[in-house]
């Protein structure tokens, strides 16, 4: 093999190239490297480097979307300068969460795998309702139940809580903030 050769960037066909951002066009949720390179018929090498190109060429500012390695996976993204613009367009009343929903979310995000009462616990006030709303925009999930009486509901967070965070992982939290009576 040619010294040179092996200096030279891998060649990623046009057509790879495409498919790939079709993909992460079309997709709903993240896409995991492994999911494209399937779909793709490709090697991972080939799929890494097209990602790369592909992110590389839309952080260049005439641009509206960039790519985003979220949730164990790739997602095209509104840039943020635009997000106001595509959520009135797409959502004119939607509201955001509340500083309760938040709250709770936080709890939930620092603290799970955790009942309601233990979320309860902490916040001090009931969060039945509050539950309810982060269930149903699908940010936490019953991941299962708590040995003990009454075997309660134990919630965690989702894909979908990473995402809407833009996080890669749980690792990526902050720092954990001081909660008040149930915290440790």
């Amino acid at each position: 093999m040619n010294e040179g050769a092996a200096q030279l960037p891998l060649q990623v066909p046009p057509t790879l190239l495409g498919l790939v951002e079709a993909l992460l066009f079309a997709a709903r949720e993240p896409v995991p490297l492994k999911r494209l390179v399937e779909i793709c018929e490709a090697g991972e090498e080939e799929v890494t480097a097209a990602l790369r190109i592909l992110r590389e060429h839309l952080a260049e500012d005439r641009h509206g979307v960039e790519l985003v390695e979220v949730a164990g996976g790739y997602r095209l993204f509104t840039k943020r300068r635009f997000a106001g613009f595509v959520e009135t367009l797409l959502q004119p009343g939607r509201s955001q969460l509340s500083p309760a929903a938040l709250e709770t979310l936080a709890v939930i995000a620092y603290r799970q795998p955790i009942t309601r009462l233990e979320v309860e616990v902490i916040r001090g006030v009931q969060c039945d309702h509050t539950l309810r709303t982060l269930l149903d925009r699908e940010l936490i999930r019953v991941v299962g139940r708590k040995y003990g009486p009454g075997r309660p509901m134990l919630f965690g967070t989702t894909p979908a809580f990473l995402e809407h965070f833009g996080l890669r992982d749980l690792s990526e939290l902050p720092p954990a903030p001081a909660f008040g009576a149930g915290g440790s």
